[in-house]
């Protein structure tokens, strides 16, 4: 194997960088509107993946970076269960600190910038093998999501169940009423003492 130069070699944002790139080649409007950002860096992490540090360039396009970022935007566990919930659950789900219009434009990319994974595959095997190889990674990915949740609700349920950690909510909530017909019952004992006293 050749050693290939550090900014050659293939990283995790090397392919980001990549794919993105793509994406936005296809869409001049999205460069546009990424353009005035240049020389800004921005890092995605994604656990329990390896944060991906990301410089805009002039025109619009990505490539790695390695200044400190002007925006980070964390994806927590939560949400890859939100994004099945939806765009403002997902976004929710997000933790962002730093530049907010850059994070404002990043948000809008995210919604309105989409690769049609059909069309570029029906160019390579054609119309009919594309549509069936995209509806069984829909469907494969439909299984995986709801696979995750079924595991997450076993924890759940095993947890609060089984091991005693954690505590339901209809149970949390019916041990507060009691608590508050406790505290009331009290009171009206003090107050009944009181009156005798």
């Amino acid at each position: 194997m050749s050693a290939l130069p550090p900014s050659e070699k293939a990283t995790p944002a090397v392919a980001f960088c990549f794919f993105v790139n793509r994406l936005l080649d296809a869409e001049p409007w999205a460069r546009e509107r990424l353009a005035p950002f240049s020389g800004r860096t921005l890092e995605i992490a994604a656990l329990p993946l390896p944060p991906l540090r990301i410089a805009i360039l002039e025109g619009g396009r990505l490539e790695p970076g390695a200044e400190a970022p002007h925006l980070v935007l964390r994806f927590g566990p939560a949400a890859l269960f939100a994004l099945a919930g939806g765009e403002e659950e997902f976004l929710a789900a997000v933790e962002v600190s730093g530049d907010e219009k850059l994070a404002q434009e990043a948000a809008f990319l995210a919604r309105h910038l989409r690769w049609d994974v059909e069309e570029a595959l029906s160019r390579v095997v054609g119309d009919v093998a594309a549509h069936r190889v995209a509806e069984a990674a829909r469907g494969f990915a439909a299984w995986q999501l709801e696979a995750a949740k079924r595991v997450s609700a076993a924890a759940v349920d095993f947890l609060a169940e089984e091991a005693r950690l954690l505590v339901r909510r209809e149970d949390q909530a019916t041990h507060a009423r009691a608590v508050a017909d406790l505290r009331d019952a009290l009171a009206r004992l003090e107050k009944r003492l009181e009156r005798l006293g």
